[in-house]
């Protein structure tokens, strides 16, 4: 206990105390940091969350995301790199933000008014609307009044939470709800499909990629107008905001936006329930008798095993002894021709069609010109095993007089199926190529990759 006898000690701590209190309460100066400051400190600290449509570290170890990808691309114009702090709830990412550890938040944030009275927004970037999420064994309410009579869970301090309390307030007051401020969106997602409680709301995009690895999950009805996703900044950060925007202006003008969002969710256009939960069944029943031989595969060829064991499941099934009106056969659906070259004699032979599957796809891969980066290069390589190498040089040439760019997958995809059309594909070598097929190939495959991702990460 302190004393009079201590005057001077009594006297440094209270002023010790007093200067934590403040730093307490006042915003670091980094809060609202001008592009200059930014500079100077040497780095962008933002703040995310762990999530497949922010910030996730994907099969390379590498930080990916569609929120990662954008701040990278606005720290460029600023010349710093980014240093990202992930949390794991949006209440810890408006409580980190307004003590001042980092410069923005991007992390799937939607424009409250109760956000706006604490901090300043970026310009939208992406649009998304809410979705009430049922369990379609369970309870399948069809309007507002409805959800009166189901279990409902959301993430708190939300803007799904925001849209019930609306609701609420002005015409349902019985609707009630929980919250768990420490889920995830995803989190509560998986709550659902395994029926723990009966529905919740998600944005339309993270629904979208979620319902591919829980397959019983179905959107019954929107519960708002589309609105837009949005940085969150601390209030005063005038020059960074100014900043953004000028970056965001640029972006858009670019179509840089649109490609980044492209690579995260064009894949996961395509569902079919019964397609998915065939799949997700057969990741039990019949891959643990392949898997060794497509990790030996991807071993020896310099792929991930999991993606030869989706680009098989997208040929055969993983049905070993599968056949094709044409002719092609075996877990790789290889045509006769191009087992001779990849030294396969028995195409039935799951170990010698993975491997020469593999072989082949590693050949496609190695053909491509050295100007095509990853992920491209497997992506395209793909698109030419189903396709052929010829039809992907022509989609190539066609992309250059189209002004597109030749290397990206993202390009190529909206050229390859001009390949159909006459005015096209008779100004190109190998001619006509039903080139919405490896577009559709490709896209099934990511799709499936995801999904089997997901479902080892379930497993362990």
């Amino acid at each position: 206990m302190l004393s009079a006898s201590h005057p001077a000690r009594f006297s440094h701590l209270a002023m010790l105390s007093l200067l934590l209190a403040l730093a307490s309460c006042t915003p670091s100066p980094d809060m609202t940091a001008t592009p200059d400051a930014i500079r100077e400190r040497g780095e962008l600290v933002v703040l995310t969350r762990n999530a497949p449509t922010t910030y996730f570290i994907d099969r390379d170890d590498q930080a990916t995301g569609f929120e990662h990808d954008l701040v990278l691309d606005f720290a460029a114009t600023l010349g710093v790199p980014v240093r990202f702090e992930v949390l794991h709830s949006i209440t810890e990412i408006q409580e980190a933000l307004a003590a001042g550890r980092a410069h923005l938040a991007a992390a799937g944030l939607t424009r409250l008014e109760s956000r706006g009275d604490r901090f300043s927004f970026g310009p939208g970037y992406y649009e998304v609307q809410q979705q009430v999420i049922c369990h379609r064994n369970g309870p399948r309410p069809r309007t507002v009044e409805e959800l009166r009579e189901v279990s409902l869970l959301v993430i708190g301090d939300s803007s799904y939470e925001a849209r019930l309390k609306a609701l609420r307030d002005s015409q349902v007051p019985e609707l009630t709800w929980q919250t768990d401020s420490s889920l995830s969106t995803e989190m509560v997602l998986q709550k659902v499909w395994e029926q723990e409680v009966d529905c919740t709301v998600a944005d339309s995009n993270i629904f979208a990629i979620n319902r591919r690895y829980f397959p019983e999950l179905v959107m019954m009805f929107p519960l708002n107008e589309p609105e837009e996703l949005a940085w969150l900044l601390p209030q005063g950060a005038d020059a960074l905001s100014d900043a953004i925007t000028d970056w965001y202006h640029q972006a858009n003008e670019a179509s840089f936006i649109t490609l980044v969002a492209a690579r995260y969710y064009a894949h996961v256009e395509i569902f079919d329930y019964v397609d998915i939960a065939r799949f997700v069944r057969r990741i039990q029943e019949r891959l643990p008798e392949y898997e060794t031989l497509f990790r030996q595969a991807a071993d020896e060829y310099g792929f991930d095993w999991r993606l030869l064991a989706a680009q098989a499941y997208q040929e055969s099934h993983w049905d070993p002894a599968a056949r094709s009106p044409t002719g092609v056969r075996g877990i790789m659906m290889l045509t006769l021709r191009t087992a001779g070259e990849v030294g396969v004699t028995n195409r039935l032979d799951p170990a010698q069609s993975i491997m020469g599957g593999a072989r082949y796809l590693a050949n496609l891969r190695e053909r491509l010109p050295e100007s095509i980066e990853e992920p491209h290069r497997t992506w395209i390589a793909l698109a030419a095993y189903n396709v052929g190498l010829g039809h992907v040089h022509d989609a190539r040439v066609l992309a250059e007089r189209l002004g597109r760019n030749p290397d990206s997958w993202i390009d190529l995809r909206t050229v390859l199926p001009k390949l159909s059309q006459p005015e096209h594909y008779r100004s190109l070598r190998y001619g006509y190529a039903r080139g919405s097929e490896p577009v559709q190939y490709v896209r099934r495959i990511r799709n499936y990759e995801d999904i089997l991702n997901q479902q080892l990460a379930m497993a362990e």
